[in-house]
């Protein structure tokens, strides 16, 4: 069998993500996490090609919105890229990180934590069904 490298198989993700957002699959898709900025960075170009080509923005969040839809160890403390092709995507996921900042500061994340992740699932064009499925799921979930 063919032995992919890390970077084409990272491409790879990216293409496929961009042109699901640009078919109206997903109002917007995340790139798999980096470790570094630097690490990030190295994918720049590429993403700037990709995002040309399928007519779609791309958004660098430095400090990702963590939910209970994924477990906590895969976006915290990571750096990522957001893809979307409507703006009104993109501020929607800015005002849930304030929404999710707000709450844990006025100590009533607990009563709205689902919802969050609900609302995060949607922006990825996921079902309901699984994100249910995917916060039922998920054994690591933040604490507060």
């Amino acid at each position: 069998m063919y032995k992919i490298d890390s970077f084409s198989y990272q491409c790879g993700i990216m293409d496929c993500f961009n042109e699901m957002v640009k078919a109206g699959l997903k109002p917007m898709a995340l790139a798999h996490p980096f470790k570094t900025p630097q690490e990030r960075e190295v994918f720049i170009p590429f993403v700037n090609q990709i995002t040309k080509q399928y007519e779609n923005y791309y958004y660098l969040d430095n400090d990702p919105l963590i939910t209970d839809l994924f477990a906590a160890s895969l976006n915290l403390n990571t750096y990522n890229i957001i893809f979307y092709r409507d703006e009104a995507a993109i501020e929607k996921y800015k005002e849930l990180k304030e929404a999710k900042k707000q709450a844990i500061a006025n100590k009533h994340y607990q009563e709205v934590r689902e919802n969050i992740a609900y609302k995060f699932g949607r922006l990825l064009g996921y079902p309901d069904s699984h994100i249910q499925r995917y916060i039922e799921n998920n054994n690591e979930k933040e604490e507060y």
